[in-house]
């Protein structure tokens, strides 16, 4: 099947057809062109698909000119194109963005694919650790006190333990469960059990962020191939439908974020459910973006999974609710904006293909639901997605 522009005005339904990941963790002589030219392979005989069928792209975070270059060194002329940049939530966001293109018909299937050398830069001197951010615009009345972004986190996890009573315990918690499931996973990069204590008497990053509540540095890149409904057919594996989105925008400077303790997943997460028509009840497992503990404990409560303040106590009830089965970020591996990875994680385990860990229901059978959250900066964008088997 060739990739020819629809004209029709019935918005078509629109399935994950293809994922992969490239070569992750250490990977020391590979370039991110090379880890997004691995990872697009892989998806795509995942799919079953010819090359042809992909008319659009979606690439942020590489090349001058992305996604051109990265459309170049791939052989692709696509027709489509989506470079959206908003952190660690980008993906969540560019799967939305493709999915409403592809059901409003301005293109047939569209590849997301990410590649970053995180890891390897900073070992063999090509980058520093330490971001800058906002020496210009509106950063740059907060800039000059020394905030670092682990600082920013830091601080809204010590606004919600004021608020809320969370304890260091329950943010350990996080990181602890984290490495259980990438226990599970041969593709993890670090699956050496840890406890809470571990947690806890680690060096201080940013109160009251120890080493281990903060994500590890890895290299890695994934794909992800969307695409129209007629070409499912056609495809090598099972379709998982993109049921509903959502996204939201907050702060850039912590001083014009209302609160510390709601993420705009509040906002992403509720327009998402709404879309697909579907609850956080119905939901049988969950990937979320988990740079630090906080966000993996804030993110569960404003996507619905339990109340404000009651994330603590959540995330110490083992087997509530999956959360990041393959290790997260935490653990498994975090090249850079991760949100891909959680859409790649969650198609795996609705497919039933997940390397470790795979979630089943109390019956024994494949999960139907899952949701992919992606947070960005500081708490300040979010991307929700809704996946199904149905």
């Amino acid at each position: 099947m060739t990739a020819t522009p629809r004209t029709s005005s019935r918005r078509r339904k629109v399935a994950v057809v293809g994922i992969s990941l490239s070569d992750c963790g250490r990977v020391d002589e590979a370039t991110p062109y090379t880890l997004h030219a691995q990872a697009a392979r892989r998806a795509l005989a995942d799919s079953g698909l010819d090359r042809s069928v992909i008319d659009g792209l979606a690439s942020v975070g590489l090349g001058t000119l992305a996604p051109v270059e990265v459309a170049e060194y791939l052989g692709l002329r696509p027709r489509w194109v989506d470079s959206t940049a908003v952190g660690g939530a980008t993906w969540e966001v560019m799967a939305a963005h493709a999915a409403d293109a592809i059901a409003a018909g301005h293109a047939n299937a569209v590849l997301l694919v990410y590649g970053a050398t995180a890891r390897a830069d900073i070992k063999a001197g090509r980058r520093t650790s330490n971001l800058s951010f906002g020496a210009r615009g509106p950063l740059q009345f907060e800039v000059a006190h020394g905030h670092t972004l682990v600082a920013k986190y830091a601080m809204a996890a010590r606004r919600h333990m004021h608020e809320y009573g969370t304890t260091l315990e329950q943010l350990a918690e996080v990181a602890v469960q984290a490495r259980a499931n990438a226990a599970l996973n041969p593709e993890a990069m670090f699956r050496d059990p840890i406890t809470v204590d571990d947690v806890l008497s680690g060096p201080v990053i940013a109160d009251p962020f120890t080493k281990l509540h903060c994500c590890i540095r890895s290299d890695g890149g994934c794909a992800v191939l969307l695409a129209a409904e007629e070409y499912v057919p056609d495809t090598a594996k099972a379709p998982v439908w993109i049921l509903g989105t959502g996204e939201h925008v907050s702060h850039t400077a912590m001083s014009q974020w209302e609160d510390f303790t709601v993420s705009p997943a509040a906002v992403s997460g509720r327009l998402a459910f709404e879309r697909a028509g579907v609850g956080p009840e119905d939901i049988d497992f969950a990937e979320i973006y988990d740079a630090f503990t906080y966000m993996t404990l804030v993110t569960l409560e404003d996507l619905g999974f339990c109340a404000k303040g009651e994330g603590g106590p959540f995330v110490e009830e083992k087997g509530r609710l999956p959360v990041n089965t393959d290790g997260g970020g935490l653990s498994a591996c975090h090249p850079g904006m991760r949100g891909l990875f959680l859409l790649v994680e969650a198609v795996r385990q609705l497919r039933g293909e997940a390397p470790g860990l795979q979630v089943r229901r109390p019956d024994g059978s494949l999960p139907e639901l899952a949701v992919a959250s992606g947070t960005g900066g500081w708490f300040c964008s979010s991307g929700t997605v809704v996946l199904g088997r149905g």
